[in-house]
């Protein structure tokens, strides 16, 4: 939700300084054209089912050196308005490619990352409503992510959005990653496990 009457039109540098301040520091923040939105935490089950997501995206992508993957709550900065009006979005999780990175970490920019994710992913909390997905969705594929995966846990289904079109998978289908994450394979039953 935007934070309500906000006067003042934010940068990327603006997010990060706001959130390092006393004030915002327990708050997860995204910028949309220089519009604040407060997120509320992740609950119990979210945070399980992006935390399992993550683990094994992350072990593909270092056993097959092929960038890095990311945690849940990593900005990227979408887009930078010479206006101010910034984008930095936050997936579950996000990978870049080994060849969009900087050669060696310390040659990395201190803050958000520069740049769209290729992959992003998220999962759908239950107060998410239809038009922020859509509307992050967007944001990702307008400004330059190759493949955004939603996962929706109520109904054990995944959209696998690219530029060029979306796929629907359900729970007994497999999750591959396309020509982002070459030879990726998630049966989706693994994520949205029963209850035992």
């Amino acid at each position: 939700m935007a934070i309500q009457e906000q006067t003042k039109t934010y940068t990327a540098d603006d997010l990060w300084e706001l959130s390092h301040s006393p004030e915002y520091a327990d708050k997860r923040l995204e910028l949309v054209e220089g519009e604040l939105i407060e997120m509320a935490p992740a609950s119990f089950d979210h945070g399980d089912d992006a935390l399992l997501i993550g683990a094994i995206i992350r072990l593909f992508v270092d056993e097959h050196q092929l960038g890095i993957a990311t945690a849940a709550e990593t900005g990227y900065i979408l887009f930078k308005n010479p206006n101010g009006k910034d984008t930095v979005r936050a997936p579950d999780v996000g990978f870049i490619a080994k060849e969009r990175l900087p050669k060696k970490r310390s040659e990395r920019k201190k803050g958000y990352a520069p740049f769209a994710p290729d992959l992003a992913v998220e999962v759908v909390s239950p107060n998410d409503t239809a038009d922020e997905i859509q509307d992050r969705v967007s944001d990702y594929l307008k400004y330059g992510t190759r493949r955004v995966c939603v996962f929706y846990p109520k109904s054990r289904s995944v959209i696998a959005h690219t530029p060029h079109g979306s796929t629907t998978l359900t729970i007994d289908d497999e999750l591959d990653g396309d020509d982002v994450l070459p030879g990726f394979k998630l049966l989706l039953r693994r994520i949205f496990r029963d209850d035992e």
